[in-house]
């Protein structure tokens, strides 16, 4: 038996058939619509998160990395090694532990969200409590090398008044000369690098980019192979010798290698090096074959140093 065609049903019947086709068309429609609008928002979105990092960069804000560790503060992370030294530290005098500037605004001007969580770990990296105005002491830093060249400070203009001496004391009772490190160092550095400083060209030497810059450190040590020996910088400073009578320059030269030294030997020393038989040879300095000296640097009977 035929089912009945839509002109043989009643109209009210008709009408109905034709609504619900009509709503199955509209359905259709605004699904298409959602899809493609959807796709559209995604693409603009992924062309616009470039653009407004680029207009940060360009503004001189580094945009900052959302789920970051903000319970401490690094100086090697790519957008705080971009900043200048001075955002974040002020020279107003010869202090020698750096000073933090004062207030939120140097870091609040980057991490806002985390400023506005009075819970964030972020406080804590100054202060001993988020809700303490108590500062903690600057931390000691390890983050930094050491820019120093002897040959430039010996340069007319950028040589210390009191030369050598103007960085290295006596030390284990004359025997050796002490090197500056640490904070008080800064003690040593900050008589010549004061506050708007300027070295003879003009530049400013004041900036803590003067001196450091990010890697690790190694300190050039304290020990020499001639403090072994009879030998005592005391002693011979009596005789008025100078540091240029033993040691020289050498310009450019890595950490450690910059400023030679003798060779602590006096009887199989290099006759091409410098040693302690250069000057120890019975005519400038007492030495060479008179054995009436030889207890003046041996000790014992076992002829020890």
């Amino acid at each position: 038996m035929h089912e009945p065609s839509e002109r043989h049903l009643p109209t009210s019947t008709t009408r109905a058939a034709r609504e619900r086709r009509l709503a199955s068309v509209a359905a259709l429609v605004v699904a298409c619509l959602g899809f493609t609008l959807t796709l559209l928002l995604g693409a603009r979105a992924g062309t616009s998160a470039p653009t407004a990092k680029a207009e940060s960069s360009a503004a001189g804000v580094a945009p900052v990395v959302q789920g970051g560790n903000y319970s401490k503060f690094s100086h090697s992370t790519g957008e705080h090694a971009r900043l200048p030294c001075l955002l974040c530290h002020r020279r107003e005098d010869n202090s020698p532990r750096p000073i933090r500037s004062i207030g939120h605004t140097p870091c609040a001007g980057c991490h806002t969200q985390q400023f506005a969580d009075a819970s964030n770990p972020i406080c804590t990296i100054c202060h001993a409590s988020p809700q303490s105005s108590a500062v903690k002491p600057f931390p000691s830093i390890r983050s930094f090398n050491l820019r120093f060249d002897h040959a430039t400070h010996a340069r007319a203009g950028a040589r210390p008044r009191a030369a050598c001496a103007a960085c290295h004391k006596p030390a284990r009772r004359g025997v050796a000369l002490s090197i500056p490190a640490g904070f008080a160092a800064h003690t040593t550095c900050f008589q010549c690098h004061a506050p708007r400083a300027q070295g003879p060209s003009g530049r400013d030497i004041s900036s803590c980019s003067t001196c450091h810059n990010l890697g690790g450190y190694r300190r050039t040590p304290e020990s020499a192979p001639a403090y072994r020996v009879g030998f005592s910088h005391a002693e011979h400073a009596r005789a008025r010798l100078g540091c240029d009578d033993c040691h020289t320059l050498r310009a450019g030269a890595s950490q450690g290698r910059q400023v030679t030294s003798p060779q602590p030997l006096m009887h199989h020393a290099s006759l091409r090096a410098r040693s302690c038989m250069t000057c120890h040879n019975n005519k400038r300095a007492f030495g060479g074959d008179d054995f009436s000296d030889c207890k003046r640097c041996h000790k014992g009977n076992a002829w020890h140093f």
